[in-house]
C-alpha cells in the first residue's frame, strides 16, 4: 500500500528545503510540497478555504482563531518563520517622532493591524519603551506598492482599533515618504527617501541585546495541520515534527560550510549565531520556546486578539515519538 499523500504549502527556507528536494523524507508520508513564496497567500488560501492538508501559517491569526472555539487546524511547535522586528520601525524625520513615547496619538501605517509583525512590534514599543499606543489611528494598506494586503480571515478583535485606509489606496511607502502618515510598522522595509530613517539606527545591536536580555526572537509562522486530517490519523504529527527537526540540523550543517549563501562576511555571521543562540537560532518545541511564546501569547491578551492568556500546551499537538523521531533523523 502506497503511504497517504499530504500536500504542504510554505515558503523557500532553508530549514524546510530539504522536505522540498526530498533530501529528508517523512516516515510513512509521501508529502506533496508546494512552494509559495508569498506568505500571506498560503494563510489567504488556508485560513479561508483550508487548501491544503498542512501548512505555514500566521502564528497571531492561528492563537486568535484557537481562542474563538475555532478548531479547523492543529500546531505544531515548528516555527519556519522569525524575524527580529526592531529594524521595520520607520518614521518620517519630519514628524517630530525621536522616541517611541513620540508614537502617542500619531498616525501610523500597518500593512495589517493583526498580523503577527505588528503584534509584536506594538507589544516592544509599549513594553520596552513606554510608548502609549491607546489613541494611535492606524492606517492599512500594502507598503511598497497601491491597494491592500491580501485577503485575511482573522477573527475580528474584541475591542475595535482605530484603523482607517487611503481613500487613494496608495502604498503605506509612498504616504511616509509624503508627511500623510507619521511612521510605518511592518514586515518590509519602505522605498528610500531623504525623509525616511529607522527609528533604531542601529537595529541589529538593539536586537541582539534584546535577545541577550529576555530570550525572545519573535515568531512569526508556524506549522498548522486541518484538524480533520490529524484526527484521522494522530501519529502524522510528529512523524512531521521529527522530518522538520532533520530538514533543519541538515540546513545547520550545511549553512557551517558556508557555500551557498552570498553572504561576504557568513564565517562571521556564523560565528555569531553560534556565539548567541548556541548553534541553532531556530529551536523547534514549547520548551526551547517558552519565552518567546509566552511574550506572544501576552502581547496578543493585551491587544484585544483574544479574552485569556492560553497556557502553551493547550495550542499545540503532541510531538513526542522517540521511535519516530530516530528513523526521521537516520
Amino acid at each position: 500500500m502506497s503511504p497517504p499523500r499530504l500536500s504542504f504549502a510554505c515558503g523557500i527556507y532553508d530549514r524546510t528545503d530539504a522536505l522540498r528536494t526530498g533530501d529528508v523524507r517523512v516516515d510513512g508520508i509521501d508529502l506533496d510540497f508546494r512552494t509559495i513564496q508569498n506568505p500571506r497567500e498560503i494563510f489567504d488560501r488556508m485560513g479561508g478555504k483550508q487548501e491544503f492538508d498542512v501548512s505555514e501559517f500566521s502564528s497571531s491569526e492561528f492563537i486568535s482563531r484557537f481562542a474563538r472555539g475555532d478548531r479547523a487546524f492543529v500546531a505544531l511547535p515548528v516555527f519556519p518563520s522569525r524575524v527580529f522586528r526592531h529594524g521595520y520601525v520607520y518614521i518620517n524625520k519630519k514628524s517630530g517622532i525621536r522616541t517611541a513615547k513620540d508614537f502617542a496619538g500619531r498616525r501610523i501605517g500597518v500593512a495589517l493591524y493583526t498580523m503577527t509583525a505588528a503584534v509584536w512590534i506594538r507589544g516592544h514599543l509599549t513594553h520596552q519603551y513606554g510608548a502609549d499606543l491607546s489613541n494611535v489611528r492606524w492606517v492599512e494598506g500594502a507598503i511598497l506598492h497601491a491597494g491592500g494586503h491580501g485577503e485575511p480571515s482573522a477573527p475580528p478583535l474584541l475591542k475595535p482599533a482605530a484603523i482607517e485606509h487611503d481613500p487613494a489606496g496608495r502604498s503605506l511607502s509612498d504616504l511616509l515618504a509624503a508627511g500623510e502618515i507619521d511612521a510605518l510598522i511592518g514586515t518590509q522595509h519602505p522605498h528610500p527617501h531623504p525623509d525616511v530613517a529607522p527609528l533604531f539606527a542601529d537595529a541589529r545591536a538593539v536586537e541582539r541585546e534584546f535577545f541577550r536580555a529576555t530570550g525572545i526572537f519573535p515568531i512569526m509562522h508556524l506549522v498548522v495541520i486541518r484538524r480533520d486530517v490529524y484526527e484521522r490519523d494522530p501519529s502524522i504529527a510528529p512523524k512531521l515534527y521529527a522530518a522538520f527537526e532533520a530538514a533543519k540540523k541538515l540546513a545547520l550543517a550545511r549553512m557551517h560550510k558556508g557555500h551557498p549563501y552570498m553572504l561576504p562576511w557568513v564565517h562571521d555571521d556564523i560565528h555569531e549565531i553560534d556565539e548567541v543562540f548556541g548553534g541553532d537560532p531556530y529551536p523547534y518545541g514549547i520548551e526551547k520556546n517558552r519565552a518567546t511564546l509566552e511574550a506572544l501569547v501576552q502581547y496578543l491578551h493585551e491587544q484585544d486578539f483574544i479574552d485569556r492568556r492560553i497556557p502553551l500546551e493547550e495550542l499545540f499537538v503532541p510531538v513526542t515519538d522517540a521511535t519516530t523521531a530516530s528513523r526521521a533523523a537516520e
